[in-house]
């Protein structure tokens, strides 16, 4: 029971850095229309700005994180502008498209940064372990992804659902348009929104590479498991967001500690397909997720 209790724990810590980077899939949803490839890339960035300002110019670990959100973010913002503002009227497609080509140039920019070596982003909790009630073991690194990762879900609900900014954020989402007839500055919205998800990738970029992971040139590839995520809880919804990554990581924990007993049937490395297996699960009995919104079509 221990062990169960131990490997739930580890889900859930691993499936919060999914939720946080599948929350930054949704906002820019929500806002544009538009599935934004990019993410990804700016994890790894987070993860770089994070180790830069606490190995270089030792600033603080805690205030190392809010610049490193604030500076991911304004990239974020930034990337929008200079690419996807000029798409604006064009096929939610092809503005997908423009951001597949974002988060290649992000990536070539964020190797050169890292180099070929892994980058620490200098934790101060490690490999450290915790024992909790019940004897069951908790990693000190992994506390804190379930622990920010609610915080950082509470806050941009709460801004999205009281704050007069997020009304308007809500409002472009629901009809540019009529948002844009009513005073609603929608090229700012967009803005704000890739600025969100920017602060967003760069907090979970930290995580990825804390408790000594580190972070290297194919760790945006981890970031990809986002995509089961916004699947399974649906691509519009903050909350399928969070419950889907983590049912996600649960699902891949549990998986991973019960490998040596499925290699023979499946063969090896199965927990790193089980994430998209759930996605074509979900796909063909309920293609718009747990929590997304159908599409009503007439024809």
């Amino acid at each position: 029971m221990e062990d169960l209790l131990t490997i739930l724990v580890r889900g859930v810590a691993q499936g919060s850095v999914y939720a946080l980077l599948a929350a930054g899939f949704v906002v820019i949803y929500r806002a544009t229309d538009v599935v934004n490839f990019a993410q990804p890339a700016l994890m790894v960035l987070g993860a770089y700005f994070t180790a830069l300002f606490v190995r270089t110019y030792e600033i603080p670990f805690p205030l190392a994180i809010l610049g490193s959100i604030l500076v991911v973010g304004m990239i974020g913002a930034a990337c929008e502008r200079i690419a996807l503002r000029p798409m604006v009227g064009e096929p939610p497609f092809s503005a997908a498209m423009v951001t597949v080509g974002v988060f290649l140039v992000l990536t070539i920019v964020a190797n050169r940064l890292i180099g070929s070596n892994v980058l620490t982003v200098g934790d101060p909790w490690g490999l450290d372990t915790a024992v909790l009630a019940g004897g069951v073991r908790m990693r000190v690194a992994d506390g804190w992804r379930i622990a920010l990762t609610a915080g950082a879900f509470a806050g941009v609900g709460l801004f999205l659902a009281r704050s007069r900014v997020g009304l308007a954020m809500r409002a472009t989402s629901l009809d540019q348009e009529v948002a844009l007839a009513q005073g609603v500055n929608v090229g700012r919205m967009f803005g704000l929104s890739w600025a969100m998800a920017g602060g967003l990738a760069g907090l979970a970029g930290m995580m990825v590479g804390s408790g000594g992971q580190g972070v290297d040139n194919t760790t945006a590839f981890v970031a990809l498991k986002a995509l089961p995520v916004i699947i399974l809880g649906g691509l519009d919804s903050l909350k399928g967001a969070y419950i889907g990554g983590l049912v996600i990581g649960v699902a891949e924990a549990f998986t991973r500690a019960n490998s040596a007993a499925l290699t023979g049937y499946v063969g090896a490395n199965v927990d790193v397909v089980v994430p998209y297996v759930i996605m074509i699960l979900v796909l063909m009995v309920r293609p718009y997720g747990l929590f997304g919104t159908p599409e009503v079509q007439r024809v």
